[in-house]
């Protein structure tokens, strides 16, 4: 399917309208959530490697490995831009079989009804503001507009268990796959979208069924920033 279809529900927030003669100042959004591609790759890494090197020693993805995911299946990324600076990203692959092998970690299956997520990360300078909990769900609700899938898995270290439940994501169990001394747990979100936004996703590319959406996605946003403020009580990832 064309991603073309997608495109209104990744857009921004329209800004307000400005004169002819002040246009020109204003090059870059303020907010836009996009596809990555090959040319976000050493900004993607930037960011994963300073999130994740000092907590777990490694990065789920390398910059090959990005690279790779972003060649193989851009439209099963996010990133979050403000004023053209990637400030949060989701890079995800599919996958065809019902729990995670150690070949989930390179292989994009581009028949399978799973949606892998390898990695979300957040600026180091834009944490603590609840972006990582609303570019997921930003994500989750772009998946639903993706007829070929039925739900998103991801592993995580365990302390990250509640932040991921908060979004949805239920408890699988163990993880299969260690890496060194590091193990991991399973956990899924079933993507429950509606048969009349797939089949209207198939024929005419969903734009009707995507505006719809935005209003209540928005809403949701800010009900996510408001938990994030009010409820710190938990310990929150250093990527998220």
């Amino acid at each position: 399917m064309s991603l073309v279809g997608a495109l209104p529900f990744l857009k921004p927030r329209l800004s307000p309208s400005v004169s002819p003669g002040r246009q020109r100042r204003h090059t870059l959004p303020a907010s836009e959530f996009r596809p990555l591609n090959t040319q976000d790759a050493i900004s993607v890494f930037e960011i994963e490697k300073e999130a994740f090197i000092s907590v777990s020693g490694d990065c789920p993805l390398h910059l090959d490995e990005v690279r790779h995911f972003l060649t193989l299946c851009p439209e099963l990324s996010m990133g979050w831009f403000e004023e053209g600076r990637l400030v949060a990203f989701i890079i995800g692959s599919q996958w065809d079989q019902d729990r995670l092998t150690l070949d989930a970690l390179t292989l994009h299956k581009p028949k399978g009804s799973t949606v892998h997520i390898h990695v979300l990360a957040v600026h180091r300078t834009f944490r603590q503001q609840g972006k990582g909990p609303i570019l997921m769900w930003r994500y989750l609700q772009y998946l639903r507009c993706l007829p070929y899938v039925r739900r998103a898995v991801l592993m995580c270290e365990d302390f990250l268990v509640p932040f991921y439940q908060k979004s949805g994501f239920k408890v699988q169990g163990r993880c299969s796959i260690t890496v060194a001394s590091l193990t991991f747990t399973e956990m899924q979100y079933p993507v429950r979208g509606h048969a009349l936004m797939r089949r209207n996703s198939e024929a005419i590319g969903f734009p009707q069924t995507v505006l719809l959406l935005e209003e209540p996605i928005q809403r949701s946003e800010s009900a996510l920033l408001l938990e994030e403020q009010t409820q710190r009580t938990e310990p929150e990832p250093a990527d998220v």
